[in-house]
């Protein structure tokens, strides 16, 4: 299920024995663009804690009930690693955390999840997944932070990243939301990271080298309701990309 993470924010954290908090930012990386931690606003809860969820953890997503299961006990997260939060997440903080929880590291391998493609949720597939590539150095960011960088396309400035699309089953981002009110008024878009040429953290700007006649011309967003397959594969024809899913279940078949 596609997600608006502007929707996702304010959304209840349901733990194993009780409430958690809320939904409060996500971090994620900057080299596979996956949702690597939920921030929960736990109130009185923790104060002075940024505590973090990581897709490990995470359930279903009921946008009816606008709640994440979380498959943790309050006890499990008070014990584990603290990170103050006025603090970034650094290297140090991410390997105590993950060894806490016993989670094979996503940045232990070449693939979006360490050494395997796509997260593997059973810790007896853990043992069996193939060691595969170097480990890489992720850098994480804010979707809070990220939210307002302008889109520099090809001749010129579209417009600024206003939401994002993620998928709640592998917890990677498929779209940035563009609003082009500045330079077209009335009108949404979608960019998938994909097709980002590269991204100015200094600068708050994202290139890419579409064309701003192109973007004008694509099928217009209007919620995370009317992003279905048809759509997709119409927005992906426009402009002239094969979708994610085809490479996708390549792999999932690669694989079993």
């Amino acid at each position: 299920m596609l997600i608006s993470t502007k929707d996702l924010h304010g959304y209840d954290l349901s733990g194993l024995d009780g409430e958690l908090g809320t939904v409060k930012d996500l971090y994620f990386d900057d080299q596979f663009w996956t949702i690597r931690y939920l921030v929960a606003d736990t109130g009185h809860w923790l104060p002075g804690r940024q505590v973090l969820i990581a897709p490990y953890a995470l359930g279903t997503v009921s946008q009816r009930d606008e709640t994440v299961a979380i498959d943790l006990r309050k006890a499990q997260i008070e014990a584990s690693p603290s990170l103050n939060s006025d603090k970034p997440v650094s290297r140090q903080f991410e390997d105590a955390y993950y060894g806490y929880y016993g989670w094979p590291t996503y940045w232990g391998g070449a693939n979006r999840w360490g050494n395997y493609p796509y997260i593997l949720r059973g810790s007896d597939q853990w043992r069996t997944a193939p060691q595969d590539g170097k480990p890489w150095d992720p850098h994480l960011r804010s979707i809070a932070e990220v939210t307002g960088y302008h889109i520099q396309a090809a001749l010129g400035e579209i417009g600024h990243v206003y939401d994002f699309i993620v998928d709640d089953d592998t917890w990677t981002i498929r779209y940035l939301v563009v609003d082009t009110r500045n330079w077209w008024p009335g009108k949404k878009v979608l960019i998938s990271p994909q097709w980002i040429e590269r991204v100015s953290w200094n600068e708050s700007k994202v290139f890419i080298t579409l064309t701003k006649e192109t973007i004008k011309s694509s099928p217009e967003y209007t919620n995370p309701e009317s992003i279905n397959r048809e759509y997709e594969t119409e927005l992906h024809h426009h402009y002239n990309r094969r979708g994610y899913w085809v490479d996708e279940l390549a792999v999932k078949e690669l694989v079993h």
